[in-house]
């Protein structure tokens, strides 16, 4: 099995999408001992935001009229296409930003959604090609978001869901932790729940 472990917060050590992130893939490893592991801070590495240029790699490669800099964001987006496509179960720590994903992590998925690699276009509409997968996520929020007044908002796991469905991946998993900023013993609490959960939730991803 090879894993591939991405962490976006940008809150480093005080992070608790991180903390939940790592405990799953201790879970995975604990499950599946000889798995291989490949990690990438989307915080601390940050990709550059897609643009034309890059846009352009995703068709032709390498193009000779492209400016140095252009093909190295090209060749960027070759390795972590290769890399998503090339790992089992992709592990995503993915705290919610102003109702949605942190921008460090939409980089990444814009360049691991390309045509003819993760998806193709048919004449009855999109096909995904990376079905055989497997994604968890580690969610966190600060207030009150899978139920209630502001689950309207919530463009964080609706989002997530969504694109990684768009790219063939049923087997989409969330690990949450919510009222985060609500006082120590709310946090506390959600915290332990969600780390208790983790368990379950891994080996479920495996059952038939």
């Amino acid at each position: 099995m090879k894993i591939l472990h991405l962490d976006s917060s940008i809150l480093a050590e005080a992070s608790a999408s991180r903390v939940l992130s790592a405990a799953v893939v201790e879970e995975l490893r604990i499950l599946h001992p000889t798995a291989q592991v490949s990690v990438r801070d989307l915080a601390a590495a940050p990709i550059a935001h897609l643009d034309g240029p890059i846009a352009a790699g995703f068709r032709q490669p390498g193009a000779n009229h492209a400016s140095p800099e252009v093909r190295a964001e090209q060749a960027l987006s070759e390795t972590l296409v290769s890399q998503f496509l090339d790992s089992d179960v992709i592990v995503l720590g993915v705290p919610m930003y102003n109702f949605s994903i942190p921008s460090q992590l939409k980089a990444w998925l814009d360049r691991v959604a390309q045509p003819g690699r993760t998806f193709r276009y048919t004449e009855n509409g999109p096909l995904g090609l990376s079905g055989e997968k497997a994604v968890i996520i580690a969610s966190t929020r600060g207030g009150m978001y899978s139920s209630g007044p502001a689950a309207v908002m919530d463009h964080q796991e609706a989002y997530l869901k969504a694109f990684f469905g768009f790219l063939g991946i049923e087997r989409v998993r969330f690990v949450r932790a919510e009222r985060l900023t609500k006082g120590a013993e709310l946090r506390s609490q959600s915290m332990r729940a969600a780390l208790d959960e983790v368990p379950s939730v891994v080996a479920g991803l495996f059952a038939n």
